[in-house]
């Protein structure tokens, strides 16, 4: 083309909801092309002949003849999904090309709820993916299942990986911003998370932040987001009003034969609603600033932000406050070398709370609070024990933890030839928390001297060095490849201090100064030093043939200091295929599927399911008597095992992807097979040992299941949109081996003992277990005739199935109550713009799951001093023969688990409505605003479940220790609220 036929072409670039900065718009066949700028604008050289070819991942291509437009705007249409670009370990792929299973959560999505925590917003996001919030506690963490649970004593959380960063299971989310997220994958099976090695059974979450790359189009982006909401108290279970309990209470104690509490009238006593004393809406302020963009050649991004986020508890004494800064910098140094760094720093404040929701289930209304001179009460009305009073604990004791952490990350990268890159990272992750804790010497339920101080500190440095070449290349006009390799050395050192005091007799100086206390023979003294370090060499192949067979291996050795000599080194290996089946000749001549893709994989990996010194032997103390004279020493408190090592999963996945007609719509179905071996469980070893238990490798466990995923465009047209999005996943899990035994009882409770939890050869790693309740004893007839002992069974009383006939209610009675896994988890999102209106509306849930229900026992049964449901009204009595609810004058040792303990956890939540106005800031003439948007959103609306604790979603153990095993019990947690938001974000 002569130069004199040169013209300059101007246009905007653009999508039906706004500009695209940053797209590509290219001379086709030359390498002249420029990127659009923030507002999609554009300018470029070009001839009449030439064609323009504009393109954005994740739209569909479109090619225009120049001819003799000196002017060209260009609406791209969403395109297919199998072209966005996802990241996975170590880099990233184009979904058409991936090979494994992986899911996508966009910033969008972790915007579209106002959470205080990222992995809040996954929840029925992605498929295969059981999220449960433990608690509504401020900043309460959740419980993340990644295609069912593979261990037992070992934790099920997933591997976290921040920006590259791998920041373990157990890392504090709170110290991540949502509005920095840029977008979440879920890595799912062997083919993805095999590259992770022995940190990846579970599951890994790679998050990405934002970066000013193609932002601005060099002038700084300023982005203001801010949003106030507030939490109301959601429904509260159904108890006795104060008339029926004392009614209640009376008959107690008048069948036990002993002095009714309430005499009279019951307007003679107090009728306190300690929830209402105690628990009330509350705001949640929240303001982000972000400062982003890039240089004009384009050598310089950067991305800054502060957070500031306070969220008042619904119960007095809760909350939480965070301040969080982040900076991300990345540099062009020559054509050849860029460096760069993430920095995120974050200070968190949090009042812990020294009531809780489920203590003052066990309140009587008639409780007083004061006394009559006006000081707090302190004594049970009924039983003349101490009372806890919920209003005096919340006045006066203190339990809050701070905490900073730095997680940081410093690169750089080198191209020394064209396709092969060189990188080197290192990351620092760096916290230290402080937990203050106060018990008052006023609190009226303590004895002198019982008042105590508590300083705790936690001092965390773990380094992180990460270490890759890749080279891409092709061979032929068909084969291209990627070659990744890498090594990885990895070191977590943890140290904890502690010390608490007793006898204080003031509260001037709470825990400021432990010397105060007056009985130093109380003092509590502890510390302790825990090290892991990890070195790790891994690779990956990614082969594609024709662009139509793809090829994928990895393998990852990692060596890990916890393991005994010998057992250091695990080598963890995958491999992956996929077939795209719409690039085959014989699909040519159809117009339904634009892609059709089928892949499978097959492979290991490991959880990391043991902490340091697990292997060896553990001294205790243990006193000893020398001429008489005690004297301090020390006893092994539990035998060495240098036979340990980690439990390894064998995966098998195999999935199909469709995108269908012209990219409207997109759906997956994937099945998957797990098996985990070399469980680590306790075992019973014999007592000549000296010891009663050993840990060791002898289990085995299997999940499987499915994940369905449908991505609709309802409708496309200029004034209107209709998205939707469907998630469905199912897991079975099942017991294979324990090591020999056909089962073992958990103690999860240590009133009830062993029994209501229990690992079962050929169940789900767990089941409830009990009897099974059959109501109450209509006449002392039946119970003559069970033979079961008069003793504890009694007419009115409860009724249990004597599964063996021994005539006694026992363990070997017990039977299969449930599990705490869903036959079906889901979600459902539609998403609706009307011009400049956009509406978001969120429902998700579960299908099939059970819940142990743990206040039943106090609740339902046993005796009166304790509030009871509402349905205790119908209590058994001459007058109401036939019910089967039991008597007052419940005798204690009469109670059992049982299948009254077990409720049906189906829930359905309406999680999030967002509507949202979007300014036409061009029309009014705001000049400067690029952006601005009003939004008003709702979560938490509603919840349909017949749990009789209302909300069903919850843990009382929470997701470690043994809330890692022991899912699905609630006892009355913290309640989710119901929470309106308006909020602001503005774009200059």
């Amino acid at each position: 083309m002569a130069v004199w036929s040169q013209q300059t072409v101007t246009g905007t670039v653009s999508a039906d909801d706004g500009p695209l900065p940053g797209a590509s718009v290219v001379v086709k066949g030359t390498t002249t092309g420029v990127s659009t700028d923030f507002d999609g604008n554009f300018t470029i050289e070009a001839g009449p002949d030439d064609t323009l070819q504009f393109s954005y991942i994740g739209y569909v291509a479109q090619e225009i003849l120049v001819g003799t437009q000196t002017q060209i705007n260009v609406t791209l249409a969403p395109g297919n999904e199998l072209d966005e670009v996802v990241v996975i370990g170590y880099g990233t792929q184009r979904k058409s090309d991936l090979t494994g299973s992986v899911a996508s959560v966009s910033a969008e999505d972790v915007a579209a709820i106002p959470v205080s925590r990222v992995d809040q917003a996954l929840q029925g996001r992605a498929a295969g993916v059981q999220v449960t919030q433990v608690s509504g506690a401020p900043g309460a963490s959740t419980s993340i299942r990644v295609r069912g649970g593979n261990s037992i004593q070992g934790s099920n959380e997933p591997l976290w990986v921040v920006d590259g960063i791998i920041v373990g299971t157990n890392f504090n989310l709170n110290n991540i911003s949502a509005n920095d997220v840029q977008s979440i994958e879920i890595l799912k099976d062997a083919s993805s998370i095999a590259i992770y090695g022995s940190r990846g059974a579970n599951g890994v979450v790679l998050v990405t932040t934002k970066s000013g790359a193609r932002v601005g189009g060099g002038k700084p982006q300023v982005s203001v987001g801010l949003y106030t909401s507030m939490q109301m108290v959601p429904e509260q279970p159904a108890y006795l009003n104060q008339a029926q309990q004392i009614d209640y209470t009376n008959q107690d104690a008048i069948i036990r034969g002993v002095a009714e509490p309430f005499p009279g009238n019951p307007s003679d006593y107090p009728d306190n609603d300690f929830f209402d004393l105690l628990l009330g809406p509350s705001p949640i302020y929240n303001a982000d600033v972000s400062i982003a963009g890039s240089s004009e050649n384009g050598n310089v991004n950067y991305y800054n932000s502060l957070n500031f986020f306070d969220q008042d508890g619904l119960i007095e004494n809760s909350g939480i406050e965070k301040y969080i800064f982040r900076s991300n910098l990345d540099f062009k140094l020559s054509d050849k070398l860029k460096a760069g760094l993430r920095i995120n720093y974050s200070r968190i404040k949090q009042e812990n709370g020294v009531v809780g929701y489920g203590g003052l289930l066990g309140i009587l209304p008639t409780q007083p609070i004061y006394n009559d001179d006006g000081s707090f009460n302190g004594a049970n009305e009924v039983t003349g024990n101490p009372f806890n009073n919920p209003v005096a604990t919340s006045q006066l004791d203190i339990n809050e933890t701070t905490a900073s952490n730095l997680l940081g990350t410093v690169y750089l990268e080198y191209n020394p030839i064209e396709n092969l890159t060189i990188r080197s990272t290192f990351n620092p992750d760096i916290t230290n928390s402080k937990n203050n804790r106060f018990t008052s010497s006023q609190r009226p339920d303590l004895q002198t001297g019982d008042s105590n101080a508590r300083i705790s500190t936690t001092s965390i440095f773990n380094w992180n060095n990460e270490n890759t070449i890749q080279y891409s290349g092709d061979f032929g006009d068909k084969h291209n490849y990627t070659l990744l390799g890498g090594a990885s050395f990895q070191k977590d050192v943890t140290e904890t201090t502690s010390a608490q005091a007793f006898g204080f007799t003031t509260d001037a100086t709470t825990f400021n100064s432990l010397g105060l206390g007056s009985d130093p023979s109380r003092n509590i003294v502890t510390s302790g030093y825990n090290q892991r370090t990890l070195v790790s060499f891994f690779g990956r192949l990614n082969y594609t043939f024709d662009d139509k067979y793809l090829l994928t291996l990895v393998g990852r050795s990692d060596g890990s200091s916890v393991f005994a000599p010998g057992n250091k080194y695990e080598f963890y290996p995958s491999i992956a295929a996929a077939w795209k089946i719409s690039e085959e000749a014989f699909m040519e001549n159809q117009d339904i599927f634009q892609d059709l893709k089928l892949r499978a994989s097959y492979g290991k990996a490991g959880n990391q399911a043991i902490g340091p010194y697990r292997t060896l032997a553990l001294y205790s103390e243990g006193n000893t008597s020398v001429n008489g004279v005690e004297v301090p020493g020390a006893v092994l408190g539990r035998p060495a095992n240098p036979n340990l090592i980690w439990e390894t999963t064998t995966s098998f996945d195999i999935a199909l992807e469709a995108s269908l007609f012209g990219g409207r719509l997109f759906t997956e179905f994937n099945y998957y097979q797990k098996e985990t071996n070399d469980l680590l469980l306790d075992v019973t070893i014999p007592r000549q040992t000296g010891y009663s238990n050993q840990l060791q490798n002898i289990g085995s466990l299997e999940n499987k299941g499915w994940e369905f995923l449908l991505n609709s465009r309802n409708i496309q047209n200029e004034n209107f949109n209709w998205n939707s999005t469907i998630t469905l996943s199912s897991n079975k899990n099942k017991i294979l081996d324990l090591g020999g035994e056909e089962f073992i009882d958990v103690v999860v409770d240590q009133i009830l003992g062993a029994g209501n939890l229990r690992l079962i050869v050929g169940e789900s790693a767990p089941v409830f277990t009990g009897a099974q309740y059959l109501g109450t004893w209509k006449s002392q007839a039946e119970i003559d005739a069970s033979g079961q002992d008069p003793a504890t069974n009694f007419v009115g009383g409860p009724r249990y199935q004597d599964t063996d006939g021994d005539g006694i209610i026992s363990n070997e009675d017990f039977e299969v109550l449930g599990n705490p896994w869903p036959d079906l988890i889901y979600g459902f999102e539609n998403n609706f713009s009307y011009k400049n209106l956009d509406l978001n509306i969120y429902i998700q849930g579960t299908v099939g799951n059970e819940v142990f229900n743990r206040r039943t026992r106090n609740s339902f049964f046993i005796r009166g001093e304790l509030p009871k449901y509402a349905e205790v009204a119908d209590y058994w009595s001459a007058d109401n023969p036939t019910s089967d609810v039991p008597r007052p004058g419940f005798v204690e040792g009469a109670y059992q688990p049982n299948s009254f303990d077990v409720e049906d956890g189906t829930h359905l939540r309406l999680k999030n409505v967002r509507l949202t106005y979007n300014f036409p800031v061009e029309k009014m003439g705001w000049n400067g605003v690029k952006n601005m948007s009003l939004y008003a959103t709702g979560t938490n609306l509603l919840l349909f479940s017949d749990f009789r604790l209302i909300d069903p979603e919850s843990s009382s153990y929470g997701r470690n220790g043994l809330g890692n095993l022991a899912q699905g019990f609630s006892n009355g947690e913290y309640p989710n609220a119901r929470v309106l938001s308006l909020g602001l974000n503005v774009t200059f």
